[in-house]
């Protein structure tokens, strides 16, 4: 098994749409960024290449590529996949929080978690998404940006070493 970490953050801004989870929220501001700048699936992305040692998501999508201009962070997030498979690796579960202060989000968790599990091709039950405020403290708090943290856990049936003494069963 393998665990990997990722966090992203945006600022929040009039004139974009508020994309978190790959869905549409309701709420006066969205969050700027070269793509969609979902930061949700931005740190699930990061958590599952991290997971297999694939690097990060600047690495597989610079923001200097006209290509990922406004794409949708849903098809990053597939591609993201289909690296970590070719590697050997399927997900267990991937576990992530939202840090927003405004808008209130409890009621787009259940379309953000099947819409992730679709993109992934994994039952829902093996995503979780939260979502927390900061109690007005920092940039999430005075509504100037969101951020998100998410951890991905990997299982891979391939040993790491083609010598089966190293191996750990």
């Amino acid at each position: 098994m393998r665990i990997g970490t990722g966090y992203d953050v945006h600022k929040l801004v009039e004139g974009r749409k508020l994309v978190l989870g790959g869905i549409e929220v309701e709420h006066t501001l969205g969050l700027l960024g070269h793509s969609d700048a979902d930061v949700l699936l931005h740190a699930i992305c990061d958590a599952m290449l991290g997971a297999a040692a694939l690097g990060d998501i600047g690495q597989h999508f610079p923001d200097r590529d006209p290509q990922y201009k406004d794409i949708d962070s849903r098809v990053l997030l597939r591609h993201c996949n289909d690296l970590i498979r070719k590697e050997g690796y399927t997900i267990l579960n991937i576990d992530s929080t939202i840090v927003a202060q405004r808008p209130k989000l409890a009621a787009y968790i259940p379309k953000m978690r099947e819409s992730i599990a679709h993109e992934l091709g994994v039952d829902v039950r093996q995503i979780s998404v939260k979502a927390t405020t900061t109690e007005h403290l920092g940039f999430e708090g005075r509504e100037e940006g969101i951020s998100a943290q998410a951890v991905a856990l990997l299982d891979d049936r391939t040993p790491m070493t083609d010598n089966p003494d190293n191996c750990i069963d």
